[in-house]
């Protein structure tokens, strides 16, 4: 069965929130914005505009699961914006284990050798395309 629609994924951080999208054959993931967060209510309408903008059919949190499994602020604090993402849109909201993406993000980074300030400019768009990249390999089990 071929996938025809596209995945939007957040990473969602205290200051900045990255955004990717997947292409319509939920292929490859792409950077799209990162968003400021001054309160959760007015990134979670950014987010829906975006959703219905680019016809998602699933939107992907990133969950900050701790390596010792338990429950950290981050992780409650994530869950809490999932509920209220789901109770303003219709579009399926995920959750995705992303422990490692932010790192992962960084080291990319840095190996392009690019300064502290370009880094601090992309790294949450990077960390979300990282997120939704995994996403996608593990749904076609990848």
């Amino acid at each position: 069965m071929i996938n025809v629609g596209r995945i939007l994924a957040v990473d969602y951080g205290e200051k900045r929130i990255g955004i990717a999208i997947s292409d319509e054959l939920q292929i490859t993931a792409s950077p799209l914005m990162t968003l400021l967060r001054n309160s959760d209510d007015g990134v979670i309408a950014q987010i829906v505009r975006l959703a219905e903008r680019y016809s998602v059919e699933t939107i992907v949190i990133g969950l900050p699961v701790r390596t010792d499994s338990k429950e950290g602020e981050m992780e409650r604090r994530v869950r809490s914006f999932a509920e209220k993402l789901q109770s303003k849109t219709k579009v399926p909201v995920v959750l995705f284990d992303e422990r490692f993406t932010t790192r992962i993000a960084e080291q990319v980074l840095l190996e392009a050798d690019l300064s502290r300030q370009k880094r601090k400019r992309v790294r949450d768009k990077l960390a979300a395309v990282v997120l939704l990249q995994s996403y996608l390999e593990t749904r076609r089990g990848t």
